[in-house]
């Protein structure tokens, strides 16, 4: 999904301009989608320069000594900058159709509410109440290990990212790798590479997928490949919050 329009207007604004029923398709066929142009190249590097204003985080987090892979990630605090915000609220209401319908399928509960402030309320009542909005930095050599963002009961199955940085000038590797363990067969794998300013909606921890009896459960594990040279930030839209 490309747009070579100039971007303009609020950002949250944005996200509802884009082709939501080509990207709801490509979900439901692949479990990520990558989606429009959301940031200009001036927006990501002022997200991106979020990382040194170390207040606006609660804590920081060292890949490595977690066994997480290498580089390091910090979670906002619940105080977050305006165009975090302003994506994470937008986003919410198209990803909620998407949310109820797989778990439908799959035979589970759609806990979440219409509003994204609602459903918060309802994590934080269930002891789900630190930020999980998360802004990450990788170097050279630096990666990802295969992991699921889930973080207690309260889970929403979509979440997103988005690159700050340009692949191919300032970094290459570091590509956006999914794992998907399918009924009864091998584990696939699929790669993509995140274009600055554009977003990813990819599955939080699983996703249905059509077998003779209906419809099965499909795991799937997201990490980043090994960065060879340059820097690369992205930011995490995570919809519930965590323990």
């Amino acid at each position: 999904m490309t747009d070579t329009a100039p971007l303009s207007g609020p950002v949250g604004d944005r996200v509802a301009a884009g082709d939501w029923d080509a990207l709801t398709g490509e979900l439901d066929a692949h479990g990520s989608a990558l989606t429009w142009p959301l940031l200009t190249p001036a927006e990501c590097a002022e997200i991106a320069g979020l990382y040194d204003e170390t207040d606006r985080f609660r804590t920081t987090v060292d890949m490595a000594r977690h066994r997480f892979g290498s580089g390091r990630y910090r979670y906002f605090t619940h105080d977050l900058p305006g165009p975090v915000r302003e994506l994470r609220e937008a986003f919410y209401p198209h990803l909620l159709p998407v949310a109820r319908d797989w778990a439908g399928k799959l035979g589970r509960p759609a806990p979440w509410p219409d509003t994204l402030r609602e459903w918060l309320t309802m994590c934080h009542d269930a002891g789900q109440d630190r930020s999980a909005q998360i802004l990450l930095r990788y170097g050279p050599g630096d990666w990802n290990a295969l992991h699921r963002d889930v973080f207690g009961d309260m889970v929403f199955p979509l979440q997103v990212v988005i690159g700050l940085d340009a692949p191919g000038t300032d970094f290459t590797g570091g590509e956006f790798i999914m794992t998907e363990q399918r009924p009864r067969a091998q584990t696939r794998g699929s790669s993509v590479t995140l274009p600055q300013g554009h977003g990813l909606v990819f599955t939080t921890r699983d996703r249905p997928v059509p077998s003779k009896r209906g419809w099965s459960n499909s795991p799937m594990r997201h990490g980043v490949s090994t960065v060879r040279s340059g820097h690369r930030r992205t930011l995490g839209l995570v919809f519930h919050d965590a323990c």
